[in-house]
């Protein structure tokens, strides 16, 4: 049987081979319902290697695959969650997130989906907030919104770029134990299937990797490369705040910190 997420031997280059080599040989395979976050030094390669999952770019070399089938552009069976938000400016914050359902065939009618859209939005916290345009809100609860929006899509793979980095530390905390919470219990279980749904999760934050993952993926830079795929083997469930405390997560954290620090003063060279 195939993995369910398969990039295989990856080499990517903004402008072809033209141009500096992003990512050079990059191979990881994910199973269904894995939690797995990507960290390194800025320049790695990232949020290229979710883009080149999400189906928005492609390889010059190698190959990326969902479920045994080649990415060819983007699908309803992976929903994005950018940096920059992406929410249309002149939609409301509940239109902007019942048109992800509408798109995946959520709803029957549009009263339905302005309901379904309101309780994504209540979920990220937002309750109130769905009559307003993006503008009227700040960067931090855009990005919620944009966040609840790639919730309710209900593809079986979730694909996150730095999701929380635009919120204060309460909040983001708050976010994290909403995702976990949603995650662990099935609540982000795709089309009735009872294991939850892949995620792959990018940041530069090493606690939030560990809070959140299952497995974690440290690229080196120049270009990218995996150098470490570290097993999080903390108990679950989890929250926030019951991880902090945990020993064996200081101990990971540690390990990781110093793995990091090599790879960045290595980049530096």
């Amino acid at each position: 049987m195939p993995d369910y997420i398969s990039i295989k031997n990856v080499d990517f280059a903004y402008g072809d081979y033209g141009g500096e080599l992003v990512l050079d040989n990059v191979s990881l395979s994910i199973e269904q319902g894995e939690f797995v976050s990507v960290i390194g030094p800025s320049g790695c390669g990232k949020s290229t290697l979710l883009r080149l999952l999400a189906g928005l770019i492609f390889p010059q070399k190698g190959a990326v695959a969902v479920d045994g089938s080649t990415v060819t552009g983007p699908g309803l069976d992976r929903a994005v969650v950018f940096q920059d938000y992406s929410l249309f400016p002149w939609m409301n914050c509940r239109d902007n997130v019942a048109l992800a359902l509408e798109q995946a065939g959520i709803g029957d009618s549009k009263r339905e989906r302005a309901r379904i859209a309101e309780n994504y939005i209540e979920m990220v916290d937002l309750r109130g907030a769905g009559r307003k345009l993006p503008g009227e809100l700040s960067g931090g609860m855009r990005q919620r919104i944009a966040i609840a929006r790639s919730l309710a899509q209900n593809a079986p793979i979730l694909l996150m770029d730095e999701p929380f980095g635009a919120l204060d530390e309460i909040t983001r905390a708050n976010q994290q134990d909403m995702l976990l919470k949603l995650w662990q219990t099935g609540g982000l279980a795709a089309g009735g299937v009872e294991k939850s749904k892949t995620v792959l999760f990018v940041t530069h934050d090493v606690e939030e990797a560990l809070i959140l993952s299952s497995r974690v993926i440290l690229l080196a830079a120049h270009p990218g490369r995996i150098v470490h795929d570290i097993k999080v083997d903390l108990p679950r469930p989890r929250s926030h705040n019951s991880v902090l405390y945990n020993s064996r997560f200081t101990e990971l954290r540690n390990g990781l910190l110093d793995k990091l620090n090599r790879v960045v003063t290595e980049a530096m060279r």
